[in-house]
Order: structure tokens, then sequence, then C-alpha cells
């Protein structure tokens, strides 16, 4: 039967409720969207030698970085975990990789963070209450006991004293007392440790020396890791911090590429080959609501990469030109109303890191607005990663949306406003220059001045928060660290510090400050030494001040 077009009512007149914003004309980051995309706003130059399109896995890899994607094999679902004592997050790890986790994700402990131990009066009330606390080598061995290091590949979330832990971390794999295939060397070690330490000045605020000498670590990572572990990524260049401060999408993107490509100039300054160590770069990154934006943003991202790696620093090699990302969704998304739906909300936002072909993904747990998650709520977060890798189709075909009309132009639009953000930069003389004149400091403070205006007038819509509203919300059971636990790890690292060998540690930190003295010497070595001996991340982070001093950020307002 015909159906009488006067007659059909108006979608949004029948809906009971407000066009949402999106259908505006906006982004979640403000970029305005026409009702309406055609063939006319595809990106010139589609078909022709210079493609900006192209094919997966073919240069500039907007479309992917493999040719099969995901029917290759799947990302990486790496869920992040951590809490309390080595013990406790040993035990959800194992948990994890017996429900079909394919690799580990460590979360540290604010006092780990920021390179304070476990009983520094900085640390009360803190200990193991956002993430796992490792004081020293024997935490590191119990984090990771009876996991094969050889075959799992282990993310550490942590920066300023990112160089310290991985010394632990190669010291607790070649030590060979917990791991159940005995020792591990480091050239056969996979993972990841992030050690973008710019993000930190610029967004996440955990540091430990001022920027140059904490720049000196990062290169020693990189060189050191180029020379001895072929398989690991020396850093994540992370975009996710930034955009959890309160950044828009093409800020997240602007400056998380150029704190990337700040690095590989770092790294030529040391004599490296571009293409020694390009390829072993890996980058993280915000997987927020806005679900278009979202994708656009990583397509956008591969092909900038791509094009400064090969052109502006001559990477000869396909694997240098390759940008290879983890996602994880946004938690600054979630909210502590109705809880319940941020499974919602971050089962789009993980669709939209598949869509955009991410590497590696993280789903956040719906009750993280609350507190550390819960077994049940870890297990849900990963059936909604199992559910779209094996049920929705979204993995049969590489970049299924590639060609939208709305996702090119959206894709176009991201690249041009990133270039825009890099000349703002290069006229204040590079990014280091840039953070220490707090140039993205305060376009990020403004950005997330705006977008919460616009959540208390109402004109962005949150449901349950500010539109849709529940009066009285049952509550639900959440994650509870015992008190008990940080008396629990004082009580371990001082037992460490009573069994270990005291001028052994005192040779290592001497040694350590020693070359801390020397620009031109590597310091992953001495901090092996001092892990080796047991010398804790505190006692070593202050061995380290006493040689580059201390950083206090200059106050934007």
């Amino acid at each position: 039967m015909a159906i009488d077009a006067t007659s059909r009512p108006d979608a949004r007149e029948s809906s009971g409720a407000p066009a949402p914003e999106q259908a505006a004309g906006r982004t979640l980051s403000g970029q305005p969207v026409k009702e309406l995309y055609t063939d006319a706003d595809l990106p010139a130059g589609i078909g022709t030698a210079n493609d900006p399109i192209g094919r997966p896995g073919h240069y500039p890899f907007t479309r992917g970085v493999y040719e099969s994607m995901y029917r290759g094999r799947l990302w990486t679902m790496r869920q992040f975990a951590g809490f309390g004592t080595s013990e406790e997050t040993n035990e959800r790890f194992r948990y994890l990789l017996d429900h079909g986790q394919t690799g580990l994700s460590t979360a540290f402990d604010m006092p780990s963070l920021m390179g304070h131990d476990s009983d520094h009066p900085r640390s009360l009330g803190e200990v193991g209450r956002e993430g796992v606390a490792v004081d020293t080598l024997d935490d590191m061995q119990t984090l990771f006991g009876g996991i094969d290091l050889g075959a799992v590949s282990v993310s550490m979330t942590i920066n300023a004293p990112a160089a310290i832990m991985l010394a632990f971390y190669v010291a607790a794999a070649e030590s060979g007392e917990f791991g159940p295939t005995g020792p591990v060397p480091a050239e056969r070690l996979s993972g990841t440790i992030q050690a973008d330490i710019l993000k930190e000045y610029i967004a996440q605020k955990e540091w430990c020396f001022p920027i140059d000498p904490a720049m000196r670590l990062v290169g020693d990572m990189i060189e050191w890791c180029t020379r001895r572990m072929p398989r690991w990524h020396p850093i994540s260049i992370s975009g996710y911090h930034i955009r959890e401060a309160g950044s828009t999408a093409q800020q997240e993107l602007a400056f998380t590429l150029k704190d990337g490509l700040t690095y590989v100039e770092q790294a030529i300054a040391r004599g490296l080959d571009v293409d020694e160590f390009a390829p072993r770069l890996s980058f993280f990154f915000n997987a927020q609501i806005d679900f278009f934006e979202e994708i656009a943003k990583y397509r956008a991202a591969r092909r900038i990469w791509a094009r400064e790696l090969r052109e502006t620093f001559g990477a000869k090699h396909e694997r240098s030109w390759l940008m290879r990302c983890h996602a994880q969704t946004a938690g600054v998304s979630l909210t502590a109303q109705q809880p319940l739906n941020n499974i919602v909300r971050t089962a789009v936002e993980a669709l939209a890191g598949v869509l955009g072909g991410t590497q590696s993904l993280h789903t956040n747990s719906y009750d993280e607005a609350l507190a550390l998650p819960t077994e049940q709520a870890v297990k849900v977060a990963l059936r909604t990663q199992q559910v779209i890798a094996h049920e929705t189709g979204a993995a049969a075909t590489a970049d299924p949306l590639g060609g939208s009309y709305f996702i090119e132009s959206l894709t176009d639009e991201m690249e041009r406003r990133c270039y825009e953000y890099f000349d703002k930069i290069d006229a204040l003389g590079g990014m280091v220059q840039a953070v220490k004149r707090n140039f993205p400091q305060r376009e990020i403070a403004d950005a997330a001045f705006e977008h919460q205006r616009a959540i208390d007038a109402g004109e962005r819509i949150v449901v349950g928060v500010n539109r849709f509203v529940d009066a009285d919300e049952p509550p639900i059971p959440i994650l509870r660290v015992d008190p008990a636990l940080e008396a629990k790890q004082i009580e371990r690292l001082q037992g460490a510090r009573a069994r270990r060998d005291g001028a052994a540690v005192e040779r290592a930190l001497a040694r350590l400050r020693e070359d801390a003295a020397h620009e031109d010497r590597n310091l992953m070595d001495p901090l092996l030494d001092c892990a080796r001996a047991q010398a804790s991340e505190g006692e070593i982070i202050e061995s380290l001040q006493q040689v580059f001093g201390d950083y206090r950020e200059t106050p934007v307002f």
C-alpha cells in the first residue's frame, strides 16, 4: 500500500524530544556538519598517483596499516588492570587471560606514577588505590608471576618513571624466578611502555624532573630499546590523556602527532637512523563518543604520520611509515549517573576504534566513573569487544566506511586543522618550547571550558545528566580497595630493603648519579644495575633529582 507523503509525520516532531545537537550541525569538537554530503565533498586527488585515500596496507595508509586488517588478525584485546599490591593485580591478570584477553595492560598507582615509594609521606592514602603499587624489582617479579612473558604482550602505562619501570621489567624477566618457562631475555620481550613525557607536561601533570632531562630519559629508552629490545615499543605517544583533559579531536590529533615528531627529531639528533627506530614507535588515542569524528581522526592520523616520516624525515622503509595504535574508550564520557548507560557509550566508542583501524583496544567498564572496576564490569567490557569482533561483521572487511562522503570530508578537515596547529607550534620554536610557553595547555583549557559550558547550558545533551534524568537511582556494587593493603605494601617494601645488600645499592645509585651528570651517557644500563640491586623507585628518582632537579609548573589561567 502506498504511503501518503503529505500525511507522513516529521521524524523530529514524532520523537517527543528536541533534535540532538549533532543534527544542529556540529561535532563534539565543534566542527560544522552539513545536512548532506555528496561526491563534491570528497578530497581532491582520488584515483590519481597521489590518492589521499588509497588502499589498506599501502601509502598513505588512510584506510589501514594492513591489507587484510582484521581478517588477517583481530586487534589485541588489552584491558587496563591494576590495584592494590602486586599479588592482587596478578590475580586480575590471570582472570583476564583465562577469559580470553590477549594482552596485558598495567595500571600503576599514583605514588608509582609520581616516583614515590609507598612509604613516602605523599603516598599516604593513595597506595594501590588507582592501580598497582610497584616499588622494587621484587614487586615486578610478583606482578607477573606465573605468566609467560615471552608469549604475552605487556603494556605499562607510566611516564615520568618509565625508564625505571622498564628496568624493573627487564630485570624481572631475565631473573627467571617467577615465569613458567624460565628466564626471558630482553630481545624476546614484546609490548609497550608509555613514556610520553611531553603529554605529561601538556595534560596529565605527572612528572619527576624538568622537561629537558625528562626528554633525555625518553631518548635513552628509544636508543637502548632500538639496540637491545627489537620487539618492544619504547614509547606510546599518547593523545588519550590530552583528550581526557578536555581537548577537541583536532587538538588531540595535532598535539599527539607533534609530540611524536619531536621524539623522532630527538632520536635522529642522537645519531640513530630513522628506519632503525621508527617501526617501534606506537600511538595511543582516545575513542570518544562522536562516532564519525573519531573514525576520521584515526584515518587522518595514519595519513599525516606516513607523509611526515617519508617526506620530512626521509624514512625509506614502509614499516617506518606505519602508524600502529592502541585505542581506549573515553573515560571522560562515562557518567556516575545511570552508570549502566556507560555500556552503550563504551560499545559505540569501541566500534569507532575498530572501524577506525586500531591495532589494540581497551574498553572501559561501566562503573569506572565511581571506582576501579569490579570483575563483573571488566568481563562485560571485554565481552563488548568480543561481540564486536565475532558478531557484528565489523571485522569482515578493511575500512568499511572508506569512500563515505561524510567520512572522507571529515578526514580531510581533520588533517587540515592538524597542520594549522603544526604551523602555530613551529612558530613558537617547536613542541618543547610550545609546552614551556603553555600553548597546548591553554588551548586544551579553553576547549574543556567550552565543552562544560555547553553541557551546563543544555546545549549538549548527556543522557542521564542534563536530560532524561532519574530522580531515584539504585546503587550498583563497586570495588573497594582494602585500606589494609597500604600497610601490607609498606611492610613488603621495608622487607625488601632489609634483605638487600645496602652497599651494592649505594654503589649502583652512585654510578647512576655519575652517568646522569654526563649528557652523552645512556642511563638504561645503570638503571638496570639499580633494579638488580633492589634499589626502590623512590631512591632512584631521588638520586636523579640530585642531578636533574625537580619541576614546578607555571600556572595557566
